[in-house]
């Protein structure tokens, strides 16, 4: 929601992915279009690269071309690592890891045609680690040598991809946390 705002804000045309909260979604929309900014929003499981393809051929088709790809969709299904059902495991790696090579491969035909573009995000859980969170983890760890390796590939053509790796922000995703998990993660935030 932030990062979109302020890509409209900064004069971006905003696309608006959800999977799941339309409302969401349509509230963000109208927050970018009163501030006179531009805003769409399009349903899309990242998980589906068949959902990715269709979504990143109509947005061309709409605008022309991209220039930004923040890839920021993501689950949890948290659980110890002995007691994870290994559909957990799956579900998180197959939004958080394949979503975001879906998109990427889907936006880097496009910026390749136009020798310029801007990906990526992670997790700071991808670099850290997180107990109770071998999955999401993981799925952040890939995102990070996944963007490693896209920068090689796309940097000669103008394409700059990096791992942003924020902590917990207070998202439709961590607004579910207990009380006691979220003071242990301020607790390991030095300032």
């Amino acid at each position: 929601r932030a990062i979109a705002l302020r890509l409209a804000q900064e004069g971006a045309a905003v696309v608006i992915n959800y999977n799941g909260s339309k409302e969401r979604a349509q509230e963000v929309k109208t927050e970018i279009e009163s501030a006179g900014g531009t805003a769409q929003i399009m349903q899309c499981d990242v998980a589906d690269a068949a959902s990715c393809d269709e979504m990143f051929q109509t947005i061309i088709k709409e605008f022309g071309r991209i220039d930004i790809l923040v890839n920021n969709a993501g689950i949890t299904r948290d659980g110890l690592l002995m007691k994870m059902a290994e559909e957990d495991f799956d579900a998180v790696i197959d939004t958080n890891l394949k979503g975001t090579f879906h998109c990427i491969r889907a936006v880097s035909r496009q910026m390749l045609r136009q020798r310029s573009g801007r990906i990526n995000l992670s997790s700071v859980s991808g670099v850290l680690g997180n107990a109770g969170q071998a999955n999401y983890s993981a799925s952040k760890a890939g995102v990070i040598g996944l963007t490693k390796s896209a920068a090689r590939e796309l940097a000669s053509r103008g394409i700059t991809v990096n791992a942003i790796a924020p902590g917990f922000i207070n998202t439709e995703m961590t607004e579910v946390l207990s009380e006691k998990v979220k003071e242990g993660a301020t607790a390991q935030i030095p300032l």
